[in-house]
């Protein structure tokens, strides 16, 4: 007779308990939910108030570089992801995560007390840009951690809804983000927002931090990672291994998250907040509105985040995803003529239309990446397709449509270079074979080694 405990990855083991799972997977929403709390505050106050604070000795060129410091951090996470998927594939899933979050938490506060060019000169901007630089190494290290925590920790006909917990980490950042200096726009409004109330939401990180910290600390070690290690199978050099038999399917799958990941980035880094509310742009919204809506968004992002972890365990990663590529053209398509009308109802709902096709090309990511890699290598390949990802699309992405916007004079410039990552995104993910129930654990290393790449014999 079976033993219903038994863990499905490894014959032999016992899966953890059904509350165990749960508090593993409570733990990774609220830690990467502050992660990305902190990581979009400082988006969202580059489209806002650094342009103005730390940057205005450049005259118009303020807000093009206040949106590039968001882009330098991304050149940073491979760094973070070099040394998580290092130190993760020899030491642990936990120990990483929780180093991770104390990073970010703590870059986040020391930008809240930062003073200002007008203050103290060019070393403002210099300090400025080095705290977002350890952001970036923090970003890079953290979701490869969380998401193994999660997926590896799951029954197999249920990844996709257990990897969807650090995904909708990510919205719930945006969204208490968003929320936060939406209140305090509300609260501190007018010149004072710009003298100190926008330093109250990067001081909050301070309790975020705290709170984080503690939840992570009470969860156990992955139960792949535990085998690993008992069996001491960890791989010494698991990043040269990774690359030299993994190079190309590393590309690809960053590929697949740069589609997602570029469009995702007109909320996520601050441009549409800029774009709506820059006095002399074409529209010249109020700063609070723009940020309920994005608020708002948010909201439908973490919705449709989940619905596709949930879809993806009945009809598949890969058919998920071609759903919801086609979902985010659309909602691209519609986006800037909605915001371009003027009318705050009209531009929350074209951020909404998007957050849905975003959800479906994010909820399931977790659990596919970790059904392409080995065992031995894995946290080193999910972090690295991330953070390689994460530069190919969002690194600039503000930068870019800004640059678009500045050099034709029309959104539609921004529209047309949002559906051609869109379009590498699927076809990214059509080279890539569905491997979702594939077994996790290391007895079947050999079975994981073989490519997922559809082109590869």
């Amino acid at each position: 007779m079976s033993n219903p405990a038994q863990d499905e990855h490894t014959p032999g083991r016992t899966a953890p308990p059904s509350s165990d799972r749960r508090r593993v997977a409570f733990a990774t929403v609220v830690g990467t939910t502050v992660e990305w709390y902190d990581f979009f505050v400082y988006a969202s106050a580059a489209g806002l108030v650094f342009g103005k604070l730390f940057f205005s000795g450049l005259g118009a060129n303020s807000t093009l570089v206040s949106f590039a410091t968001v882009g330098v951090s991304f050149l940073f996470r491979p760094l973070g992801a070099f040394l998580a998927g290092h130190f993760g594939d020899k030491y642990g899933r936990r120990v990483v995560l929780v180093l991770t979050l104390i990073l970010m938490g703590a870059a986040t506060t020391l930008i809240g007390v930062l003073p200002t060019f007008g203050q103290i000169g060019v070393l403002a901007p210099v300090l400025l840009i080095l705290l977002r630089v350890l952001q970036g190494v923090s970003a890079g290290g953290e979701w490869g951690g969380a998401v193994l925590m999660a997926v590896e920790h799951a029954p197999s006909k249920r990844r996709g809804l257990f990897g969807a917990s650090p995904q909708i980490g990510v919205p719930l950042g945006l969204l208490l983000a968003s929320g936060v200096l939406a209140l305090t726009s509300l609260l501190v409004p007018g010149q004072a927002f710009l003298d100190w109330g926008w330093r109250i939401p990067f001081l909050l990180s301070v309790v975020l931090i705290l709170v984080g910290h503690y939840v992570r600390r009470r969860v156990e070690e992955s139960p792949v990672f535990r085998e690993i290690a008992e069996r001491r199978e960890q791989t010494r050099t698991p990043i040269v291994q990774l690359f030299r038999k993994h190079a190309v399917l590393v590309l690809v799958a960053a590929l697949v998250f740069a589609g997602n990941n570029a469009v995702g980035y007109m909320t996520t880094g601050g441009y549409i907040q800029n774009y709506a509310t820059n006095p002399k742009g074409p529209i010249g919204l109020d700063r609070g509105p723009v940020l309920w809506a994005v608020t708002a968004s948010a909201a439908t992002w973490l919705i449709s985040t989940w619905a596709a972890g949930v879809v993806s365990d009945r009809i598949g990663r890969r058919r998920t995803y071609v759903l919801g590529w086609i979902a985010q053209l659309a909602g691209v398509a519609v986006l800037f003529p909605l915001v371009d009308t003027g009318n705050i109802v009209l531009l929350a709902l074209g951020l909404i239309i998007l957050s849905v096709g975003l959800g479906f090309t994010y909820g399931q990511q977790a659990a596919f990446y970790a059904e392409l890699f080995p065992a031995s290598i894995r946290f080193s390949g999910v972090s690295i397709s991330y953070a390689i990802g994460a530069i190919l699309g969002g690194a600039f992405a503000p930068t870019i449509a800004t640059a678009l916007v500045d050099a034709t004079g029309t959104s539609v410039s921004v529209a047309v270079y949002l559906a051609g990552m869109t379009v590498i995104g699927l076809i990214a993910t059509l080279l890539l074979r569905d491997r979702s129930g594939i077994p996790l654990g290391p007895d079947h290393e050999a079975e994981q080694a073989v490519s997922p790449l559809r082109f590869s014999k």
